[in-house]
């Protein structure tokens, strides 16, 4: 799958699904450096992935400061031709001061053995 740089930072397009809802999501970071996976509050919302009382409140830390976040379980995550079922993601915020969607964190990287090649901006699965 083929990633897109904008101010130097890897993107793409990746396919959320829950509760029969469908949607591909722009603007995705690839980012080795998160250990979850992450999709803006307001993108979760148009998914129907909005807080509920029996979800688990996390704090995330990064470069940025601390950031709480919800988690939810997805019917699926799909990057290309590579899918994972019921994939645990967390819900946040995200104001970051440019357009993010979501970030693809090395838990979902790991899940599906992305191999990245920047040289090319290609993200494989490997065999």
């Amino acid at each position: 799958m083929r990633m897109e740089l904008e101010c130097g930072l890897p993107f793409v397009e990746m396919v959320f699904a829950h509760r029969g809802i469908e949607r591909t999501i722009s603007n995705v970071l690839i980012d080795t450096g998160s250990a979850a996976t992450l999709l803006s509050a307001d993108t979760a919302l148009e998914l129907g992935l909005e807080p509920e009382l029996t979800d688990v409140i996390r704090t995330m830390r990064g470069i940025g400061g601390e950031e709480f976040v919800y988690e939810k379980r997805v019917e699926r995550l799909k990057l290309g031709d590579a899918s994972v079922p019921l994939f645990t993601i967390q819900i946040g915020a995200m104001d970051y001061g440019m357009e993010i969607n979501g970030i693809i964190g090395t838990d979902f990287l790991t899940a599906i053995g992305a191999v990245i090649d920047m040289k090319k901006r290609e993200i494989y699965v490997s065999a």
